[in-house]
């Protein structure tokens, strides 16, 4: 006789039973990517026992929108803030790729569709996949704490490679965004917060896994080198200044490159000559004054 089924709560399928049957991240529960101690503040928390209890992927994305701020943990108790609640509801919802896509890039409701088609076919840029990135054409996801809080469980969960594939088409993304701290609320951009999930080592109260360096991954041909936004820029700049240059600099750095004439160089001469001449003179009126100290000093022996 088979056991009976019952329904167990979240905490207890995500603690007890993902190294069973649940889905896996790099080996490992998924809810080890979290510190002990953030993972006990976070289920004691009442934001996520009663917001965030039972939700799905798509689901979420109600909480999602009417977060106002990002941030880790806050004030002497470090209470954790209904962003880290819900990064940490995806890690124990392990979503599709797919859907963490559609969280990056969630367009607006009342948005023309085709418009939407146009913009993406102009400018977007071709993902991994066959997912175009609409914020390369200028249409940024309408939900950007969204977008963040899918970034961060981006750089939590997924392999390197797609990690920088994904995230830096998103520091083009310069909307402004409130973080809390545990002094108080910073004003910070997207493509700083993406920077610092590329770059740091701890972001959100939250210990990252040490990844790969982009030059390393690059050197294994797993990556592309990366083109900045601003190469065009800078080769207009420097074609500018070549331009803008001086004709009298043009004119004295091609007369410092001529060759030496007859005149020049007998003028070099006679200043040598002068130069040597003063040179001469100069170390006799030393040795007159040296030969006159030594006279009176013997007179006054004498």
């Amino acid at each position: 006789m088979s056991n009976p089924q019952y329904d167990k709560a979240d905490a207890k399928a995500l603690l007890d039973d993902r190294g069973y049957k649940g889905a896996l991240i790099r080996g490992q529960n998924p809810a080890l990517l979290f510190e002990k101690g953030v993972r006990e503040r976070i289920t004691d928390s009442y934001y996520w026992k009663e917001q965030c209890f039972g939700l799905n992927a798509a689901t979420l994305c109600d909480r999602a929108v009417d977060i106002k701020f990002i941030g880790g943990t806050t004030g002497l108790m470090g209470k954790p803030t209904p962003f880290l609640c819900l990064a940490f509801k995806l890690i124990q919802l392990v979503p599709e790729k797919e859907v963490i896509l559609e969280y990056l890039n969630f367009p607006e409701d009342d948005g023309d569709d085709s418009d939407d088609e146009a913009k993406a076919e102009n400018g977007g840029e071709q993902l991994e996949g066959g997912i175009q990135d609409l914020n390369a054409a200028g249409k940024l996801g309408y939900f950007k704490y969204l977008r963040c809080l899918a970034a961060f469980y981006i750089r939590l969960a997924w392999e390197p490679v797609e990690i920088y594939k994904t995230l830096e088409p998103l520091l083009t993304d310069y909307r402004k965004i409130k973080r809390r701290t545990t002094d108080g609320f910073i004003l910070t951009y997207v493509d700083q917060f993406i920077d610092d999930l590329l770059t740091k080592d701890r972001v959100c109260a939250t210990a990252l896994w040490k990844m790969p360096s982009r030059a390393n991954l690059e050197d294994l041909d797993l990556l592309d080198p990366r083109e900045s936004p601003l190469g065009d820029e800078i080769d207009d700049l420097d074609d500018g200044s070549v331009r803008s240059v001086p004709r009298d600099s043009r004119d004295s750095s091609v007369r410092s490159v001529t060759p030496r004439s007859p005149q020049s160089d007998q003028k070099n001469q006679e200043l040598g000559a002068g130069a040597e001449a003063e040179a001469e003179t100069g170390i006799d009126d030393i040795v007159a004054s040296t030969a006159g100290k030594r006279d009176d000093e013997e007179m006054m022996k004498a």
